[in-house]
């Protein structure tokens, strides 16, 4: 097995088999074509001499060229993967990068906007033609917290308007089911019965946010969509469909939601991912210390 072959294997398994997202592949992808060149570069040709000093080098050639402790990371768990999935196959006799580390980056604490925020972003007025489809597809990501493509994705079929929720599909292929609240409903109904047959024009589509033509809207056009509002709200040009996802979150533990259940709501694999909005809500920790300590 030659290293491209190993690199496609180990891709094809997290495509097939592990279901990660085509995005995820493809920087798995990129990050271990850099890998291999580097082997190449140092004569290393087969997988089975991939070993704990090549990959070493790799990342402090990375450093060298000015990548950021974060890029080293991700890129380390790319080719942590693959030799993980070489070791499972018998090419390698044991997980050979147990003891290599990058320099951990610091974690980035997400930006929230304020309940006022939120509301000068959802209730701006928009001139465009398109104004019951943008206030619906604003109105789902701050009440459900989706992520971009998830909600680019979305079709009529995960969408429950007479109960209030949606199946979302995400990361990995897992579904969860999270509640739409009733502006997200009421807008999302307004488009729907309004709006959106006119985008249709008589032409089916199980998408649920349509573009000109009906065709899906791009995750593209939703990022230009909340950079639009933002700034005509005032709220600058930092604000991103992402940021909702992070507002989503930050307003449920601020209001006192238990964080096992912002983990669900969120699709978070990992805990830990979910307890850096812990970090952002300072005034509601202080609050439950300051209610339930004996000494508070």
């Amino acid at each position: 097995m030659s290293l491209d072959q190993a690199v496609d294997a180990y891709l094809d398994h997290v495509a097939t088999e592990r279901g990660l997202a085509r995005k995820t592949v493809e920087a798995y992808a990129r990050d271990l074509a850099a890998f291999t060149r580097s082997l190449l570069a140092r004569g290393v040709r087969s997988p089975a001499r991939i070993g704990a000093t090549e990959v070493r080098a790799h990342l402090a050639g990375l450093a060298e060229h000015g990548l950021s402790a974060r890029s080293q990371a991700r890129a380390l768990a790319a080719v942590r993967g693959l030799t993980r999935f070489l070791a499972q196959r018998g090419v390698l006799a044991d997980d050979v990068l147990r003891h290599v580390r990058v320099r951990r980056p610091p974690a980035r604490l997400p930006r929230a906007l304020g309940t006022g925020e939120v509301g000068s972003l959802l209730t701006q007025p928009d001139h465009r033609c398109r104004g019951l489809r943008d206030r619906a597809l604003l109105e789902l990501l701050y009440a459900c917290g989706l992520r971009v493509s998830e909600a680019t994705r979305l079709r009529g079929a995960q969408v429950n308007l007479a109960a209030g929720f949606v199946t979302v599909l995400g990361k990995g292929g897992k579904e969860r089911v999270v509640p739409l609240g009733r502006h997200a409903r009421a807008a999302l109904e307004a488009y729907v019965q309004q709006e959106r047959p006119r985008l249709l024009r008589g032409r089916p589509s199980p998408f649920v946010f349509l573009g000109p033509g009906g065709r899906p809207l791009t995750r593209q056009a939703v990022w230009k969509l909340v950079g639009r509002r933002a700034l005509a709200a005032g709220l600058g040009r930092r604000v991103s469909p992402h940021t909702l996802r992070h507002t989503f979150a930050t307003h449920l533990l601020t209001g006192g939601a238990d964080l096992r259940i912002v983990q669900t709501l969120l699709g978070h694999a990992d805990i830990g991912t979910t307890q850096v909005y812990t970090h952002v809500a300072p005034s509601r920790l202080r609050e439950v210390h300051r209610r339930h300590h004996p000494r508070a």
